[in-house]
């Protein structure tokens, strides 16, 4: 745009500055341990109606050293970490195969909230991708049969056709079994932080780190 145009929508969007309001994150308000204190705000985004709370978006390092992200669902939560499931031979899958480091962001924006997460991600138990896939809807047992994932193909009709192979294939099978390149990985956490957004970008940020000889510390940080 030269200089001298007319803003549009567009300019309007990237100059808008929202005020995040005045909600507080304290120190004596969070649990005393982060997977806790996240189990506490996904439930509170899922009741306050945040569009696909568990979604997050995952930044890996390529084998060749670049950094890729994408966005994937979270499956599962416990003491041991972060699950979620993919085809281990895609892109994302090859690249925590070579290099176990994560970091992950969930994006509440309409709360003005995010946790974000970094750590070490590998697969988890064979029984826990076992479990997981058993309880998948078919089309999405399918699916994972039917793609190569992160892989070129020359059309969707090409995809098409491999999602009908694979329907034939199992047509009389009562249950579809796991492809073994499809699995989950769990992310333990080594460093989890609560953003709090607030008036005049002040925003609150508690971060949990694992601390020396176990547990965990907190602290605050500058916004």
């Amino acid at each position: 745009m030269s200089h001298d145009a007319v803003p549009g929508p567009l300019d309007d969007a990237l100059r808008r500055h929202t005020d995040y309001g005045a909600e507080r994150l304290e120190e004596e308000d969070v649990a005393t341990d982060p997977i806790a204190q996240f189990t506490a705000w996904m439930a509170e985004a899922a009741e306050r109606g945040v569009y696909e709370p568990n979604a997050m978006v995952l930044g890996t390092i390529d084998p060749d050293g670049h950094p890729s992200i994408r966005t994937v669902l979270l499956r599962g939560v416990d003491e041991r970490g972060f699950e979620f499931y993919t085809d281990h031979t895609s892109r994302k899958g090859r690249a925590l195969l070579a290099n176990p480091a994560v970091s992950v962001v969930f994006p509440w924006y309409t709360l003005h909230r995010q946790v974000i997460i970094v750590g070490e991600a590998h697969p988890v138990e064979r029984e826990a991708s076992e479990d997981y896939f058993a309880r998948r809807p078919r089309g999405a047992q399918i699916a994972a049969w039917s793609s190569d994932q992160s892989q070129p193909i020359s059309s969707r009709e090409a995809l098409e056709q491999k999602v009908r192979d694979a329907e034939e294939r199992f047509r009389d099978d009562e249950t579809v079994p796991r492809p073994e390149r499809w699995g989950g990985f769990r992310i333990v956490p080594h460093r989890v932080e609560f953003w709090q957004g607030r008036t005049s970008r002040l925003h609150d940020r508690l971060v949990f780190r694992v601390a020396v000889g176990g547990g965990w510390e907190l602290e605050r940080i500058q916004p």
